[in-house]
């Protein structure tokens, strides 16, 4: 197979990509640079991007093992969104960097900050000329049993107990919802306007244009051996560099010394053939918001530009000693039951073709809360942990590391995510067990709850366990 076609068949958003996906050049060898950034992922991309526009004459250099935008910035379930994967509580109760935006009012400057970068993410896109099919039309999330609507009220409560109206969660009637998303057995929801709906290769693929454009070197095909203060060691050469950035997500674990940094979980999607307009007359999703439900067991989706269902979930296994591979992207059964799961939503797509699955790994860390920061005592900064939320959160990012590494003051450096240390996963086999004893209780909590009609027990226990 010829490798743009190898790349293009990672997922359905690369396949759909324009432009070629043939990789650029590798490091030539050793070179020097201000900013060495390991990953052309969204985060070490939009950590370029605004470094280059801080300062322009900046050294910074890109390694990358495969093409930008490989991983998980190229195969997600495109939700550019403000969900940060800690709850407004804990994040009132993180201890990082945060100074006087600790407590209750960090937890509201995060919440606000998440808002402004859906925004922000439109803003380059169009700046640049990158059309990525960005579609502010919020996100739905559907109760559909009595114990999901008592969740999407405790979602909505704890929202307003710190501030937050209407205007950024509602709590959405049966009627209301099934409006929005015409599903199967609604019984209630909740809203957003805060989400737009992405083709995320697009992205990421114009922003890797955006910033060769503005100088950086980018470098393709180059796997990093180890990072170091001052360096960052290839399979062609080093770079030496003043500050190094890792932002490899769930990659990291391959990386000596960050093998319990974070818990490399796969999360694996599904794509429809283009469907025909008397089908959405049926199913809604007009002006695409992104949609879900509140089961425990993690399903999200969009509709597409091109009128298809993409649509994605947990279930994929944890793999013994974080191992990441590319025949872990694809499991068959996850695919079965994520088409049963969009045909149960949605009878009226019972009986049509999918054309695209696949799937990768995100990276959770083991306190379930992204990080971002900067040792000023090595130079080495890094950002990471989303647990499937980083679309967004990878903008936020990556202007917080451009502000901590030209030394900005700015609103973003005392966020209360900044300088947040996650403690390391536990050793195996105890990792294995642990976080796939989750996914299971996950499904078991979904099944108790479609029984008893309450909320699950297990799934409260789990919660305690994973740090909720």
């Amino acid at each position: 197979m010829p490798e743009a076609d190898r790349y293009r068949s990672l997922s359905f958003w690369h396949d759909s990509v324009p432009g070629p996906l043939t990789p650029g050049d590798p490091l030539p060898g050793d070179v020097q640079a201000d900013v060495a950034i390991v990953g052309a992922g969204f985060t070490g991309l939009w950590t370029a991007y605004y470094l280059a526009k801080h300062d322009a004459g900046l050294r910074i250099v890109v390694c990358e093992r495969e093409i930008a935008g490989f991983g998980a910035s190229g195969r997600n379930g495109g939700w550019c969104s403000a969900l940060f994967p800690a709850s407004l509580a804990r994040l009132s109760r993180l201890g990082g960097a945060g100074g006087d935006r600790a407590g209750r009012d960090g937890a509201i400057a995060m919440q606000r900050a998440m808002h402004e970068t859906v925004d922000e993410v439109g803003r380059v896109a169009a700046a640049e000329g990158i059309d990525c099919h960005f579609a502010k039309g919020g996100t739905v999330m559907l109760a559909r049993s009595a114990a999901q609507l008592e969740r999407a009220r405790a979602e909505v409560a704890e929202a307003q107990e710190f501030g937050f109206g209407e205007e950024t969660l509602r709590l959405l009637s049966a009627p209301e919802a099934a409006d929005l998303v015409g599903a199967a057995g609604v019984v209630g929801g909740t809203f957003t306007p805060h989400c737009a709906a992405i083709h995320p290769a697009r992205l990421v693929r114009g922003l890797a244009a955006a910033v060769r454009g503005a100088g950086v070197a980018v470098y393709e095909r180059t796997p990093v051996l180890s990072l170091a203060p001052g360096r960052v060691v290839t399979a062609y050469g080093s770079v030496r560099a003043d500050v190094v950035v890792r932002a490899t997500e769930g990659y990291t674990p391959g990386l000596p010394g960050f093998e319990r940094a974070v818990a490399p979980v796969y999360s694996l999607m599904i794509a429809t053939e283009p469907l025909p307009a008397s089908v959405f007359e049926q199913i809604g999703l007009a002006g695409r918001p992104t949609f879900g439900d509140l089961r425990n067991l993690i399903i999200y989706g969009q509709r597409t530009a091109d009128d298809r269902l993409a649509f994605g979930g947990r279930g994929a296994p944890y793999h013994l000693g974080s191992a990441v591979r590319p025949t872990f992207d694809r499991v068959p059964a996850v695919f079965t039951a994520l088409r049963r799961t969009l045909a149960e939503l949605f009878p009226v797509l019972g009986s049509v073709a999918v054309s695209h699955a696949w799937g990768g790994p995100l990276g959770v860390p083991r306190d379930w809360c992204a990080s971002v920061g900067l040792d000023r005592s090595t130079g080495i900064g890094w950002a990471g942990g989303y647990v499937g939320d980083g679309v967004s959160t990878t903008n936020l990012a990556g202007r917080t590391l451009a502000d901590l590494i030209t030394r900005t003051e700015s609103p973003l450096t005392s966020l209360p995510w900044v300088g947040h240390r996650s403690p390391e996963w536990e050793p195996e086999p105890l990792r294995w067990l642990g976080v796939n004893a989750g996914l299971r209780a996950m499904r078991v909590a979904d099944w108790e709850e479609a029984r008893t009609g309450r909320p699950s027990l297990a799934a409260a226990f789990m919660g305690r366990f994973l740090g909720g």
